[in-house]
């Protein structure tokens, strides 16, 4: 069972990966030196999202999480349902974001294999690891994240000097033959008409803020390990918002360090690592490479334990088919839904490109934190309800609801160059859900449960 310090060490290690190392060229592209800015919109809908689900998680420690309370509140299967199933889809998306980043990164360490194959290795490899144990994956858990917290503290160490060298209002170099927008509707202090760089305008950071809210995901899956949590009522609230206070400190130093420190051209292309190359060019190029790898895993690991463990609380309220909640005899574990996620994580892997299955587990679970969101709201409202060891006012979940509605009507009207991949990959999720709930058709679904 985990205590506290190993559930906030679960969400640290679920936040602290792929998001930060991966993401910054894609975000880079789209805000310039303003990288920061969509991290602090992100971080809001963050906070208050998370805020929420610990006052869940306080309230309900159950196993399917976000799908439970969905359930509880609304009263309807097939909401739950989608629900369920989009987080499960959302978990699948960023498995195959990193699993592709890392297939790229080894095959820049010399590998002759193509990186689809070394993706697929490597997603066996964590397979086996989740089906051996959940303090298998703790143990793992710890190696790792202590590994990417080092490696963006190393970054903060060397970088700190650099900033306050750069416009941090700076958005990118406009294409060939475009003019800056009108500049009433440029942000304050954003470059303006005449210059030769983009201005930024609200839309165009909200839309960055999809992306970089990838960062932030992995708080949600601090629900499903609820099941085995010692007293869940005050372990989960603790570990989860101590995860997102620690990820948000972290987050914002090195989004200001990374602009500050090299051009956005630059970074851009090499994201991290070309921070690493101008600020510490004494540090062998192996190491950034090894600390990405073990960075990309962790968050990798923890989706994994949360996809198999919802999708085994899914089957167990009756949402799922029954087979899925099987589990293996010696290690506990649900062995079924795990070799089933694989494969549906491999077939991500081969058609899909990283920031699209970014904003796509984005989009997903934008949509699923607004449902959650208005869930808590009637559930506080509703008299016989429990109250939890955490509570918070109806106010935090409306605000979170109309924060993460906006940036998944944002990011769908304003995609990044036209480009709607993101968007129908997680239509495609929410659509089939509803279909499989259809043709299922479950019934025994457990909804008073407390």
């Amino acid at each position: 069972m985990l205590g506290p310090g190993l559930v906030m060490l679960y969400g640290v290690g679920g936040m602290l990966g792929a998001g930060i190392y991966v993401l910054i060229p894609n975000v880079a592209k789209t805000l310039g030196n303003a990288v920061w800015l969509a991290f602090v919109i992100s971080m809001i809908a963050a906070l208050l999202t998370g805020l929420s689900y610990a006052c869940i998680g306080s309230r309900y420690p159950k196993a399917a999480g976000a799908a439970y309370a969905t359930l509880r509140a609304y009263r309807f299967r097939g909401l739950a349902y989608v629900v369920g199933l989009a987080v499960t889809a959302s978990g699948l998306t960023s498995m195959a974001t990193g699993a592709r980043a890392i297939g790229a990164e080894i095959q820049k360490m010399g590998a002759t294999l193509p990186p689809s194959v070394m993706s697929v290795i490597y997603l066996a490899v964590l397979a086996g690891i989740v089906f051996w144990g959940i303090r298998q994956c703790m143990a793992m858990n710890v190696v790792c994240t202590t590994v990417e917290v080092l490696g963006l503290l190393f970054i903060i160490v060397i970088g700190i000097g650099y900033v306050g060298s750069v416009d941090l209002l700076q958005g990118p170099p406009l294409a060939t033959g475009a003019t800056a927008v009108d500049s009433k509707t440029v942000l304050p202090g954003a470059a303006g008409d005449g210059d030769a760089f983009g201005s930024l305008t609200l839309a165009i950071v909200m839309s960055g803020a999809v992306l970089t809210f990838f960062a932030f995901i992995g708080f949600e899956d601090i629900l499903n390990i609820a099941e085995e949590t010692k007293n869940p009522r005050r372990a989960i609230p603790f570990g989860l918002i101590g995860a997102m206070m620690i990820a948000t400190v972290i987050y914002m130093l090195v989004a200001v360090i990374a602009v500050s420190a090299v051009p956005f051209e630059m970074l851009q292309k090499e994201g991290l690592r070309g921070v690493v190359k101008v600020a510490a060019p004494w540090c062998p190029p192996w190491v950034f490479s090894v600390v990405l790898i073990f960075a990309v895993a962790n968050t990798a690991l923890l989706n994994y334990v949360m996809a198999s463990r919802l999708v085994y609380g899914m089957s167990k309220a009756g949402l799922l088919p029954r087979v899925l909640s099987s589990v293996h005899s010696k290690t506990r574990t649900p062995w079924f839904a795990t070799l089933v996620l694989l494969g549906l994580i491999v077939v991500l892997v081969l058609i899909g490109r990283i920031s699209d299955l970014a904003a796509a587990t984005t989009l997903l679970l934008l949509s699923v934190f607004a449902v959650v969101n208005v869930g808590l709201v009637i559930l506080k409202l509703r008299p016989a309800e429990p109250r939890g060891g955490f509570e918070v006012p109806a106010i935090v979940p409306a605000l979170g609801a109309i924060v993460c509605a906006a940036l998944v009507v944002v990011r769908i009207l304003n995609p990044p160059g036209g480009n709607q991949m993101a968007a129908v990959i997680a239509g495609s999720v929410l659509v089939l859900a509803l279909l499989l709930y259809f043709v299922l058709h479950p019934r025994q679904v457990i909804v008073e449960e407390s």
